[in-house]
């Protein structure tokens, strides 16, 4: 029969509770040695008033040799706990969880709440060696027991258990993966997808702003590798089977569009949204006539409609006149669309828009979002893997949140119009989120756009099967309403006070000082909270076996070296091309 991992003997005693509240405790710690033994995080085990139940707590805050009259003080919680010194030889501790000796024919059943709180005088022992190796695994082993378990490295507190989270609960209540620039973030989400890659039906797609996560080392099974089209790639053939995506104007719904070419301050916007939204409709429901779609769309129905015609009625009603009683006089909107006309054909001529714009036949076929769909959002039935890396880096920084906000988009709705039965769970990876998931009070109409369609999908998306993955290197300029919806945080060294704050403030009251450890975070090193996770953890995440193209430089050594792999002539046509393609 398995033995209950917390057994202590009374001379295993450390000391006794003297002061509860609802979510931590206050213990005294007699022995100066075994004061001098514990450690800030460490676990301790406390008798709980329920039979067979020891109370899990972590040490937040160390005391030792003070005036005994603060004890008082402590106890009635007259001023606020973090700036209170504590009393004599005494700890701060925080429950995480209890561990029941039996439930029903479970032995060592971790869990989460804390169902009794521990009464005063109840004793206090560490969870050390053997213990703390057994209490673990023995948390472990519930998300172990996945069909394919999840893990990113080592607990902190104990190399030999592997720490595993619960995949199902990371992505059903949304997750954040923050980090200063060199923390290790990267490889934190290689790991990730590198086992995410490892399920038969996976399916995710990975936004790519520096193209970090588009070499060699992602070309593997599991993995589809995607682009937006660069202006070298317009003129390609057969776009789709080669990873090439575009982005056609069509996909864009009317508020869309309006953002992309309305000047709100001009005083002929109302006239020229009107007319915009009427040529639209009229060009959508020429290409449908005669077809199943004939009287059954809308103006935000994603029909391939040809702009240069509506860009041809809109330059005949700018011009436009009509006979008066005196002769020939302007028609209603004469002159009234000239700048509008005008903004559509630098968009349309702008080879850095050439995606939206530039299109061949292949995209205004019927058939072409269907095959888009299938590139975008197949599992590997339809794709070489189920996770699709799509390279953003050639894209326009002014236009990449309407991009990006857009293809999330069009994900959200063909989940929302699936039938529930067909649905396929699938994850949205935010890399530099910060760039498009923005918290910026005067951010222009195109980025509000791209932000609606992920506020939208961090309240809704779990219902419809999509999930977010937030990651930044500054969560502090990541939008707030996506952030809240985010129930489980992976971060790792945040070294900026505001980032700092910002993870602190997203964290349950009782869990606030296990953020105040970001800043001593080594590389490599996250600190682990959330619905994932049974215990907030330190862990040491694994080096991934797939790397990203994300490598601190090291610029005194290569310095240091005599010869040089520059290539400026390259960089250069580059730049003129925009573009990194050969």
């Amino acid at each position: 029969m398995e033995k209950m991992i917390l057994n202590y003997k009374e001379e295993e005693l450390i000391g006794k509770i003297a002061s509860v509240d609802t979510g931590t405790a206050i213990a005294f710690i007699p022995d100066d040695k075994k004061m001098s033994e514990l450690q800030i995080n460490q676990l301790i085990a406390v008798n709980s008033p329920r039979a067979g139940t020891h109370i899990i707590g972590m040490v937040v805050k160390m005391s030792r040799r003070l005036d005994e009259t603060i004890l008082q003080n402590d106890i009635d919680d007259k001023k606020n706990d973090d700036n209170v010194v504590l009393p004599s030889n005494a700890i701060k501790l925080v429950f995480v969880g209890e561990l029941r000796d039996k439930e029903g024919i479970k032995v060592n059943v971790f869990k989460r709440n804390v169902t009794a709180l521990p009464n005063i005088q109840s004793s206090c022992f560490r969870i050390d060696g053997d213990k703390l190796t057994k209490l673990m695994e023995c948390i472990s082993t519930i998300a172990a027991n996945a069909v394919t378990p999840l893990s990113l490295g080592k607990y902190f507190i104990d190399e030999n258990s592997t720490a595993y989270i619960d995949g199902d609960k990371l992505f059903q209540r949304h997750a954040a993966i923050v980090g200063s620039t060199g923390s290790g973030k990267s490889y934190c989400v290689a790991k990730l997808i590198e086992q995410m890659a490892e399920l038969k039906s996976v399916n995710a797609v990975l936004f790519d702003i520096h193209g970090e996560y588009s070499d060699e080392s992602f070309k593997r099974d599991g993995i589809t590798q995607l682009k937006i089209a660069a202006p070298n790639d317009l003129e390609t053939a057969n776009k789709l089977d080669k990873g090439i995506l575009m982005v056609p104007y069509w996909l864009l719904n009317y508020e869309e569009m309006q953002a992309l070419l309305l000047d709100r301050s001009d005083s002929n916007a109302p006239n020229q949204a009107m007319q915009l939204s009427k040529q639209i409709m009229t060009a959508k429901k020429s290409i449908v006539k005669g077809t199943e779609y004939e009287s059954k769309i809308t103006l935000d129905s994603p029909i391939a409609y040809d702009l240069n015609a509506v860009l041809q009625e809109l330059h005949k009603l700018d011009t436009a006149k009509e006979q008066g009683a005196r002769g020939e006089k302007a028609g209603p909107f004469n002159g009234k669309l000239t700048r509008f006309n005008q903004r559509l054909e630098n968009k349309m001529s702008d080879k850095r828009v050439g995606f939206m714009f530039s299109l061949t036949n292949e995209e205004q076929e019927l058939d072409w979002l269907q095959k888009f769909c299938r590139q975008l959002m197949g599992t590997s039935k339809f794709n070489n893997g189920g996770i699709k890396v799509i390279d953003f880096s050639e894209v326009p920084s002014d236009i990449l949140p309407l991009v990006i906000g857009l293809v999330a988009r069009i994900i959200f709705s063909v989940q929302q119009w699936s039938a529930k039965e067909k649905r396929h769970p699938i994850a949205l990876l935010c890399d530099e989120a910060h760039l498009y998931v923005e918290q910026n009070e005067s951010i222009d109409a195109v980025s509000a756009i791209g932000l609606k369609s992920f506020e939208r999908i961090a309240k809704e998306g779990r219902k419809y099967g999509v999930s977010l993955v937030i990651i930044s290197q500054r969560p502090c300029e990541v939008n707030k309403t996506v952030l809240s919806q985010c129930n489980n945080f992976i971060s790792l060294r945040l070294t900026n006070v505001e980032d700092q704050n910002t993870i602190k403030r997203l964290l349950p009251d009782n869990l606030g000082n296990i953020a105040d450890n970001l800043a001593l975070l080594d590389i490599g090193e996250a600190i682990v909270v959330g619905d994932a996770t049974l215990l907030p953890s330190r862990i040491k995440v694994e080096e991934p076996k797939i790397k990203p193209q994300s490598n601190t430089v090291q610029f005194w050594q290569v310095w240091g070296k005599n010869d040089s792999t520059q290539d400026l002539d390259t960089a250069v046509e580059n730049i003129i091309k925009q573009s990194k393609s050969e």
